[in-house]
C-alpha cells in the first residue's frame, strides 16, 4: 500500500512541476514546424521546418517573462513572418495542453496554436 501511495504522490508532484511551463518541444498546428523552448534563455527556437530547412536555429520567440496576474500566461516577442519583424505577444498554455501565440498589431490580432510533442518525427 505504501508503494502505491508513493507512486500516486510522485505522479501528482510530477504533473505539478510540468504544469505552467513552456519548456519542451512544440509542433505548430497544421504545419511541419517544431520549436524548442528553453527556460534558461527564455526563447523558442526552430529545431525543424520541413518547408524551410534553413530556418532551423531561428529564434521565433524571445524575452519571455511570466505574467504575475494570470496563471499560464507569458509576455514576450514573437517573430511575425508576414511583417518580417518581432512583435509583442501573449503566450498562453490552454486547458487542452496546447500553447497559443497571440500577436496584436493595431486593431488586428492573430493567434497560432502549438501542440506539445515528445520527440521529432523521423524524416
Amino acid at each position: 500500500m505504501f508503494r502505491n501511495s508513493l507512486f500516486v504522490l510522485m505522479l501528482v508532484f510530477s504533473s505539478e512541476l510540468l504544469a505552467g511551463t513552456l519548456e519542451g518541444l512544440w509542433k505548430r498546428e497544421g504545419e511541419a514546424v517544431w520549436i524548442q523552448f528553453d527556460a534558461n534563455s527564455n526563447t523558442g527556437v526552430i529545431v525543424r521546418n520541413d518547408k524551410n530547412p534553413d530556418a532551423v536555429g531561428f529564434v521565433v520567440a524571445r524575452d519571455l517573462k511570466a505574467k504575475n496576474a494570470e496563471k499560464n500566461t507569458w509576455k514576450g516577442e514573437v517573430f511575425a513572418a508576414p511583417l518580417g519583424e518581432y512583435k509583442p505577444a501573449d503566450i498562453m498554455l490552454l486547458e487542452n495542453g496546447m500553447m497559443r501565440f497571440k500577436v496584436k498589431v493595431g486593431f488586428m490580432s492573430r493567434s497560432v496554436d502549438w501542440q506539445p510533442v515528445v520527440d521529432l518525427p523521423k524524416e
